[in-house]
């Protein structure tokens, strides 16, 4: 009897909704930063969306799954970037957030081509992915490349590494301040006269924010960007980090929290844990961070030129010359993630290297 109550014990458990947790939470302990929601909303582990369900290509659409030359052409950085290091016998390949391998998989295949098999011994493939359930389909989308797989990046095997991560930076949680008057205080989530989750300003004062500008009424700082370059700086190896995503080159982003899902935008606090949660990248203090701590910076520059720089127009080129019956749709793929009307600008891409390597293609 004792087991079949605790069996209907856990069933009832499984039924409680994220959304019910948060607003149990927030009744007992009170309103929570906007980042602690951003990382329950998203890495929760029992009911987080990156860990039960991320909708790529149903909520979201990234440039790998658009056009297949944004992974190709990140495969020639990759053989470019080995070379620059001089070829090492071994070159780890690191991927956050592969989401379903697509990436990487038109990235190995023309890095394997372009780097012959020299490239293809040295490499050595490590996926960043702690969801059990997005591991399973990354390692059979990836096979061949037999990757191995950490769960944060300080998780990576020592050694010379490259690293990529597409639309990463996005989804680090983001602190939010708000100016009241002449001071700033913190934004949180709490609850509303009828219990709903609401959004509202901490009592204590806070100090202006970085990046706050005279004009500024919202800011948003990013801190996993700081945890980003202190596990950068520990690897004594030589490393190339390329990040791609969006948000503007300079400014602190303000108010820039958006939800989606299945493709149009909701409120925030509408579907936790079942819709994707994002801001935009603070670059500028990325780039700061960086070389305050001795990193070499490229970058950031839009996505369009940088893809122009790796050789975007000829990939287009061979691509159309060889399916002439899929020509407008080719162009037209990669027409949104080159043109500045599209994706081409909001998009950037910045590279942080170890120092004394070379400058690294596309910037």
């Amino acid at each position: 009897m004792a087991c079949v109550e605790c069996a209907d014990i856990e069933t009832e458990s499984r039924r409680v909704t994220l959304k019910e947790r948060l607003v149990r939470l927030i009744g007992m302990d009170g309103p929570i930063p906007v980042s602690t929601y951003m990382q329950l909303c998203l890495h929760d582990t029992r009911q987080g969306y990156y860990a039960t369900r991320p909708g790529i290509g149903k909520d979201f659409i990234t440039a790998p799954e658009i056009s297949q030359i944004f992974g190709e052409l990140i495969g020639l950085w990759l053989v470019h970037e080995w070379k620059a290091m001089g070829a090492p016998e071994e070159i780890r390949i690191v991927e956050i957030g592969p989401g379903r391998g697509v990436l990487m998989q038109d990235a190995l295949r023309l890095a394997v081509m372009a780097g012959g098999p020299d490239f293809a011994q040295a490499m050595r493939l490590t996926l960043v992915e702690p969801a059990p359930a997005m591991r399973k389909v990354q390692g059979e989308a990836l096979a061949a490349a037999q990757p191995d797989f950490a769960a944060t990046l300080a998780d990576v095997p020592a050694g010379p590494m490259l690293l990529v991560a597409n639309e990463y930076l996005d989804c680090l949680p983001a602190r939010q301040f708000r100016r009241d008057g002449t001071t700033w205080r913190e934004c949180v989530i709490g609850l509303d006269a009828e219990g709903a989750l609401a959004f509202g300003l901490a009592a204590d004062e806070q100090a202006a924010p970085e990046g706050a500008a005279e004009t500024s009424a919202v800011i948003e700082v990013q801190t996993g960007l700081d945890l980003l370059i202190a596990d950068l700086v520990t690897r004594a190896e030589p490393f190339r980090a390329l990040f791609v995503d969006y948000g503007p080159a300079d400014a602190a982003p303000g108010d820039s929290l958006r939800s989606y899902k299945d493709g149009e935008q909701v409120s925030p606090l509408a579907l936790p844990g079942e819709s994707d949660l994002t801001v935009d990248v603070d670059f500028g203090r990325l780039a700061r961070l960086s070389r305050k701590a001795g990193l070499d910076v490229a970058g950031p520059s839009p996505q369009g030129m940088f893809l122009l720089g790796l050789g975007a127009q000829a990939r287009l080129n061979q691509l159309v010359k060889a399916n002439p019956d899929e020509a407008d749709a080719i162009f037209n793929a990669a027409q949104r993630l080159i043109d500045p009307k599209d994706m081409g600008e909001r998009f950037k891409a910045i590279c942080l290297s170890s120092a004394g390597l070379p400058d690294p293609a596309g910037f």
